[in-house]
């Protein structure tokens, strides 16, 4: 399925509008939803519309960003599609809310900024199910601290490139996904730590949909780029160099 210029519902609030662009059997090519994330960025870039986000789940599909190592591939010779975002290799696929804002960075955000911007939207998002989360300082992304049940767990993984100032790629939020499709990879190359998802946190199924009108309204907020508390970090890692998701094209 293409994401077609009237998507399936859209609403907008403080400068920015999600669209709904398939869930389930009407889920989204991937190949598609790039295709219209360029679309889009360039006529954001050229302020011929405003601020949008995409709300997408994807079929299985493997992509690379641009500090993906050989070794963090997939190990069955599964085909991987290269991006342009940062980070390194990730998994898409059903169960999973996939976000991409195409938004216009203000003078006061950066990049960095940005990125923590989206993470306390999911933060927000996922403390809203019940389930204590919070950042692993120098990894990005939304982490269940280490408990009883296991070490810190990786439940939202963000990966962006901005051009021209404008946003584009995002985050993917585990709902109901199948955790076995992460056995086949290095998760964001990141080695000493495990993924999780919101069903498997919870003991019940948190469908996409369901996770997507909980994000939703925080994204609104935070990419209203007002002041914000952040919520705090729940450990640190002696690899600061793992948090690197972002790509940086200021010229196009």
């Amino acid at each position: 399925m293409t994401i077609s210029a009237e998507p399936q519902q859209s609403r907008t609030r403080a400068g920015l509008q999600i669209r709904y662009g398939g869930f389930g059997d009407n889920a989204v090519d991937y190949a598609s939803a790039w295709e219209t994330q360029r679309r889009l960025h360039e006529q954001r870039v050229a302020d011929e519309i405003g601020d949008v986000a995409l709300f997408v789940e994807h079929p299985p599909v493997y992509t690379a960003g641009k500090r993906t190592n050989p070794l963090d591939r997939p190990t069955d010779g599964t085909p991987v599609v290269e991006v342009d975002r940062g980070g390194s290799v990730t998994f898409h696929g059903p169960g999973q809310l996939v976000g991409y804002p195409i938004a216009k960075l203000p003078s006061h955000v950066y990049v960095v900024d940005y990125v923590r911007r989206v993470e306390e939207a999911l933060i927000r998002a996922v403390g809203d199910l019940g389930i204590a989360c919070g950042r692993v300082k120098g990894r990005s992304g939304v982490w269940i601290p280490a408990d009883g049940r296991g070490d810190e767990r990786k439940v939202a993984a963000i990966g962006v490139r901005v051009a021209g100032k404008v946003t584009m790629h995002g985050f993917a939020l585990n709902c109901d996904v199948d955790l076995a499709w992460y056995d086949r990879f290095v998760p964001c190359g990141i080695r000493d730590a495990g993924v999780t998802s919101l069903t498997q946190e919870l003991g019940r199924r948190v469908s996409v949909d369901e996770a997507a009108r909980l994000v939703e309204p925080h994204l609104h907020d935070l990419l209203s780029w007002r002041p914000y508390d952040r919520s705090p970090v729940i450990a640190a890692t002696a690899e600061p160099s793992q948090g690197v998701t972002y790509g940086i094209d200021p010229l196009r």
